[in-house]
């Protein structure tokens, strides 16, 4: 299989990890609920690396969030506003946890660093050939970074993103489908447990009727009267069924008595009836079924669903993510790795369909780029509209609770934004940058892409250049709508040539937040 690597390199130690987990920059002016994002963010990217079996990447990743959170965050100015206090503590209380789940991952990492060298002593690794991904025309270089990289290190058949997209839309159909059913499956077995159901209006009806019907027959079989018939609807119940008999007398969904069956009781009532004249049939217990959309939050427009493919019931071993490991189609200028990002062909057509009254009225639109992690890469699934402000020139989000909300409860992360320039050219403003600056502290892949269909390019897909452009950023106190930066390269293409993928066949999700 071309641009796969099917045997194993060299795997790190518990320190070389130690080290990588140790590389990053902690800037304190950055607010503090951005710096406890990345760190949910962590811990969330760790649980999937663990399942995937990539247990170097999830031990580092758990490594940096002890670090993030216990040394930098508690120290954080904003630590002790009043808001920020409670989400602090809760993040803190998740270290014990997180250093157990590291405990557990060493053993196994120095097993298998030992049995690496015990079977390769003195076999000579040549160093990685890589693309360092930044500009046209770039060429291949040796990069330390390839062979120090966590997620890729030691693992057997990693993959070119370029050469196996068709496979990564595989990959990502069958296991972001797996993940919906067990969180589903999940969901639905809390609730139960916890006697009510609150992401399902018509389950809690339907209890709600069980209940008061259980009740009505203790009544009856406790003063031996019966229950009065309503002679109206309920407002809140279902239509009998249409096997019913027709009667303006209102039916109850048929629910079975909580009273044992009596075998030889159903033998005789039914010799005494024999031969005379049927009952009218029961009506059949129906279920009872919100108009809200299951994955959808309330209140909201529906969520525009792509035509999607049912997985197979038997995947084959290269269907599943921990067969293969992406590898990183591109670098940061101080050397990082960046995870390929695969982008949907007809997500930009979408979200300028959606836009299109405001660009009309020279109105900017901005939509949120949410996906997940799968096999070293990531995948764009879901378009979320949010509550926002715009302006001609602005487009600034509202109710961001609501939004993390939503992605916490579909388990998404948020890999970038895009957002329209109705009349300017396709460019990054000095708000836009400072806009993005937050997304890519929390995830360095994360991209933002702008629309500006009156001009020509008419769209770009862009990330901030670290270094120079995140810490120029980072340390820019101006406050003006727009105004200069010293450096010419704050930004660049992140996808000619960069990480950025855009898939045909990738499918994905519009949800609209907006009231």
């Amino acid at each position: 299989m071309a641009g796969t690597s099917g045997e194993a390199a060299m795997p790190l130690s518990v320190a070389e990890i130690a080290a990588r987990a140790q590389d990053f920059e902690y800037n304190p002016y950055i607010r503090l609920k951005v710096w406890l994002r990345t760190a949910e963010l962590l811990l969330r990217e760790a649980q999937i690396y663990e399942d995937e079996g990539n247990i170097q990447q999830a031990y580092m990743l758990l490594m940096r969030f002890v670090t993030l959170v216990a040394d930098k965050l508690s120290a954080h100015p904003d630590s002790k506003e009043p808001a920020n206090r409670r989400a602090l503590k809760m993040m803190i209380k998740s270290i014990p946890d997180a250093v157990d789940r590291l405990e557990v991952l060493k053993p196994r990492i120095v097993a298998r660093y030992n049995t690496w060298q015990t079977e390769n002593a003195g076999r000579e690794e040549s160093a990685a050939d890589v693309w360092d991904g930044q500009g046209p025309g770039s060429k291949r270089r040796l990069s330390k970074y390839a062979e120090a990289d966590p997620a890729i290190a030691g693992r057997a058949k990693t993959l070119e993103a370029s050469e196996h997209s068709g496979l990564a839309v595989k990959l990502a159909h069958k296991e972001i489908q797996r993940r919906d059913d067990v969180r589903r499956t999940t969901r639905q077995s809390n609730d139960r447990d916890q006697g009510g159901y609150e992401g399902d209006d018509s389950t809690d009806l339907q209890r709600r009727i069980e209940d008061t019907r259980r009740r009505m027959d203790s009544r009856e079989r406790h003063t031996g009267g019966t229950p009065k018939k309503l002679t109206k609807p309920h407002p809140s119940a279902s239509e009998p069924s249409l096997a019913a008999p027709r009667s303006s007398e209102y039916r109850y969904p048929s629910i079975s008595k909580s009273r044992p069956f009596q075998y030889e009781d159903s033998i005789g009532k039914m010799e005494r009836n024999f031969g005379r004249e049927s009952a009218p049939p029961i009506p059949e217990k129906q279920v009872i079924r919100s108009t809200i959309s299951y994955e959808s939050p309330a209140p909201m427009r529906p969520a525009k669903l792509l035509k999607e493919e049912p997985p197979s019931s038997t995947p084959s071993p290269v269907d599943e993510p921990s067969a293969y490991t992406f590898k990183p189609s591109a670098y940061l200028e101080n050397g990082s790795p960046l995870r390929t990002l695969f982008l949907p062909t007809l997500l930009r057509e979408s979200f300028l369909s959606i836009a299109r009254p405001n660009t009309q009225a020279n109105l900017e639109t901005c939509g949120i780029l949410c996906g997940t992690l799968i096999s070293n890469a990531l995948f764009i699934s879901r378009l979320v509209i949010p509550e926002q402000e715009s302006t001609s020139d602005t487009c600034e989000t509202t109710n961001e609770g609501a939004l993390f909300d939503y992605c916490d409860k579909e388990d998404l992360m948020v890999l970038g934004w895009i957002h329209t320039h109705p009349s300017q050219t396709c460019f990054m403003s000095s708000r836009d940058l400072h806009t993005h600056c937050g997304y890519q502290v929390m995830m360095p892949e994360s991209i933002a892409i702008v629309c500006a269909p009156s001009k020509s390019p008419s769209w770009g897909v862009f990330r901030m250049t670290d270094p120079p452009g995140m810490k120029s950023v980072l340390n820019c106190r101006q406050t003006g709508l727009f105004h200069p930066h010293p450096e010419t390269d704050i930004y660049t293409d992140a996808m000619r040539p960069g990480h950025v993928f855009e898939t045909p066949g990738l499918e994905f999700k519009v949800v609209d937040l907006r009231p």
